[in-house]
């Protein structure tokens, strides 16, 4: 849900029933994903101002998503120690990363979005192909 504040110059989104962790826009600015404490990634359409769609998946609180270059794939990891690889055309999650023995704090995509970084309390970063879906 979407509460202009001034005339449309700023808006609120009620996104989540818990804590939100992360929010990054999709390359083109047109989308927006978020992470929450609730255990799911949430997609919204920032110029039609409307919610998207859910992926759930996660097993605890996700701390941190993100959008492919071409907004073809979100990335998503949190508390469960996972990261998942989430289709946004079909909705539906790709392949699930399991390397990390910490919570995930971060996932980025590289620029060509042919690899994705991850970091964790583990003390590590962890870089994989996505194409080929492993570990680097």
């Amino acid at each position: 849900m979407w509460e202009n504040s001034v005339e449309g110059k700023s808006a609120t989104i009620k996104a989540h029933s818990a804590t939100v962790r992360s929010v990054n826009f999709s390359g083109d600015g047109r989308l927006l994903v978020s992470t929450s404490d609730d255990k799911t990634v949430k997609v919204w359409n920032v110029m039609d101002r409307k919610f998207q769609y859910t992926l759930t998946g996660h097993k605890n609180w996700v701390r941190a998503g993100c959008f492919s270059p071409d907004s073809r794939l979100i990335a998503s990891g949190g508390d469960d120690k996972i990261v998942n690889l989430w289709d946004t055309e079909s909705r539906t999650s790709l392949y699930s990363f399991a390397d990390h023995d910490g919570i995930i704090n971060s996932v980025k995509f590289h620029p060509d979005g042919t690899c994705l970084a991850t970091a964790s309390h583990d003390r590590k970063i962890r870089i994989y192909d996505v194409r080929s879906k492993r570990l680097l």
